[in-house]
């Protein structure tokens, strides 16, 4: 496509604000196929931002984007957004090392004015904005652009209220396209279904109210009596107020169909001057314009790349995530008692088979990982064994509820943690680097790290069957680097791996955790054709650490060398150290670990090289710290 409109380098804020109708359409077409055609090379998230592409240009048509902040929860959907502030020459790097963020980030433009990448944060950041506008005494406006599914979490509530009650100047834009990544449960969702057939009341709501202001005492009981008949009328209709947000102290107007240019921008210049904080409801549809997307908007929430025409997406290996969800469906085949819980994330946690083999075992419980967790823990202390499924850099915002309703109490609750370590090209907001280190920190937590697809269901075996209180099973994004190794076990502490009677003789030991056992494999022969031998020690065990075996193991090795894809600081190599120093071990331990969480967006590959993890880097770094000393 010719991109006439879009590719021009001088589209201003008052380019975007003069446009005809008619070059508007035009560029919504224009945004639509470049999404598309860099998506489908790239990956990335496509339903999202088909379906926000004419909000974003009726948007930038009202508001200032240089002046103006606007705020987009979680921010996978504001690639036409980039497109519109400065950078389309570049929005072919999406996603790839050096390129693009799929994300809002501060640091690629002035433009986006919060980093985001996970849910419910929007309203929250966009009050405080508006708040330090109000304190500076400036007049810029300030918008928070939300999806209903995020409406799901907590966090947006508690912001709502707070907007609420200050009254604080500010716009909501409440994206609702009836999808967050799976389907949006509960009452909110059938809430919000009612409200999109409501009559709209934008016309002349602000004008009415202003003009009674004005008469005074008069014109304020006028207001009270307007709004009651109001209420009455809608209760006649609805059986009940249908604004809950009007009840939080927000003025609410909507629905708007999102996919009419002219009527939003209609609604948000009604809207952008009234005094007080503002919900404007639209309503889109999930991968608009393209038929696979509109369709099945789930499996192209976040999708890799994919052949435009038939829609085929390019790979369907084996995964972790395959793994897990078909052996938890072999297990509660076994055990009753096995509960899966999801946070609107059921497919991409690899549940959707368990959801339909066991429709009264599974609760999708939407965004609110808190929640999830505590669940959890009122039905381990009732007899059941929850399995919360969830991304190891979701799981984060539940770390208060993991330890005071689940672990202080002993339960058993288990905790597949998918994600873990690197995920590749969402960056890192969505890195699973922390889990170890946070893991550690929790006491009666034992803690799984299976390093291949049979590794992983004897560990969920063990964690489901076999253990008792909290377990966290971590493992990665992707396919495994290795074939189905390593024989059944009833402990992980057993699964050590080489079982050796010592290491004398060796000049070093790695050892490793999960999939990193590869890269250590492959440091060892890189190693070996140096003439410096070593073993490696894979441990599908990491919390407790299993030291008798371990210290078995490396007795007569004076460098031991742990790996991890995870922080350094709290890490798996620290608590080695810990303990072979608790023990009197003579050996010298050095940690090899992520020392900069903040890697961005490539392949897994590239960021383990970058984080110095690969197999060339390993090897270099023993070979310089034996030729050391």
């Amino acid at each position: 496509m010719d991109y006439r409109i879009l590719g021009k380098k001088n589209l201003t804020p008052v380019a975007l604000k003069t446009m005809t109708e008619e070059e508007r359409v035009q560029l919504c077409s224009e945004l639509r196929d470049k999404i598309l055609n860099t998506v489908s090379s790239n990956g990335g998230h496509l339903a999202s931002n088909l379906g926000v592409i004419e909000l974003t240009v009726a948007l930038l048509s009202v508001f200032d984007y240089t002046r103006d902040k606007i705020v987009f929860d979680v921010g996978h959907q504001s690639y036409a957004y980039k497109l519109l502030t400065g950078r389309f020459e570049k929005f072919d790097t999406l996603r790839q090392k050096g390129g693009i963020s799929g994300f809002p980030r501060i640091s690629e433009s002035e433009y986006d004015r919060f980093d985001t990448g996970h849910s419910s944060t929007s309203i929250s950041a966009a009050l405080g904005m508006a708040r330090a506008r109000d304190l500076k005494k400036e007049d810029n406006y300030v918008v928070s652009v939300v999806g209903d599914g995020a409406l799901t979490g907590g966090l947006a509530y508690e912001a709502i209220n707070d907007a609420g009650h200050s009254k604080t100047r500010m716009l909501i834009i409440l994206n609702d396209n009836e999808m967050s990544i799976d389907r949006n449960v509960g009452g909110l969702s059938k809430y919000l279904s009612k409200l999109r057939y409501s009559s709209g009341y934008i016309s002349a709501k602000a004008t009415t109210e202003s003009f009674l202001r004005k008469l005074g005492f008069f014109g304020r009981g006028l207001i009270r009596i307007i709004i009651a008949i109001k209420d009455f009328f809608r209760f006649l209709i609805y059986r009940k107020k249908p604004s809950i947000f009007e009840d939080l102290g927000l003025v609410y107007y909507g629905p708007v169909d999102g996919h009419d240019v002219k009527s939003m921008i209609k609604a948000m210049d009604a809207v952008k001057d009234v005094k007080a904080p503002v919900l404007l409801h639209v309503v889109t549809k999930k991968g608009k314009g393209y038929g696979h997307a509109e369709r099945n908007p789930s499996n192209y929430h976040g999708v890799g790349p994919f052949d435009l025409v038939t829609g085929v997406v390019s790979s369907s290996k084996a995964s972790y995530t395959k793994v897990f969800g078909s052996t938890l469906c072999d297990i509660a085949a076994q055990n009753r008692n096995v509960i899966a819980i999801s946070a609107a994330m059921t497919q991409g946690t690899g549940l959707e088979d368990y959801s339909l083999k066991f429709p009264t075992r599974f609760f999708d419980c939407g965004i609110a990982e808190e929640h999830c967790v505590t669940m959890a823990g009122g039905l381990a202390v009732s007899g059941f064994t929850p399995v919360v499924a969830v991304y190891s850099s979701f799981l984060q915002r539940a770390y208060d509820e993991m330890i005071s309703d689940v672990c202080f109490m002993n339960s058993h609750v288990v905790f597949a943690i998918d994600r873990a370590g690197f995920v590749g090209n969402d960056g890192h907001t969505h890195h699973g680097l922390l889990d170890i280190s946070y893991l550690n920190s929790m006491v009666n937590m034992t803690v799984l790290s299976p390093r291949d697809y049979k590794d992983m269901r004897n560990c969920f075996d063990y964690a489901i069957n076999k253990c008792e209180g909290p377990v966290a099973v971590r493992y990665p994004r992707g396919c495994s680097p290795f074939e189905a190794t390593g024989a059944l076990y009833d402990d992980p502490a057993e699964c050590v791996l080489p079982h050796l009677s010592c290491g004398e003789g060796y000049d070093f030991a790695i050892v490793s955790v999960g999939r990193l056992a590869a890269e250590a494999d492959k440091a060892v022969e890189l190693l070996k054709e140096k003439g410096i031998n070593g073993i490696h020690i894979n441990l599908a065990l990491i919390k407790p650490i299993p030291f008798k075996e371990l210290i078995r193991m490396t007795n007569g090795i004076r460098n031991v060398f742990t790996l991890e894809e995870g922080i350094q600081s709290g890490g798996f190599g620290e608590a080695v150290i810990r303990g072979f120093g608790e023990r009197n071990c003579t050996c010298r331990v050095y940690t090899f670990a992520v020392t900069d969480p903040m890697i961005r967006a490539a392949s897994p590959a590239e960021q383990l090289k970058e984080a110095g993890l690969d197999a060339e880097s390993v090897a270099e770094k023993i070979s310089k710290t034996l030729g050391g000393l």
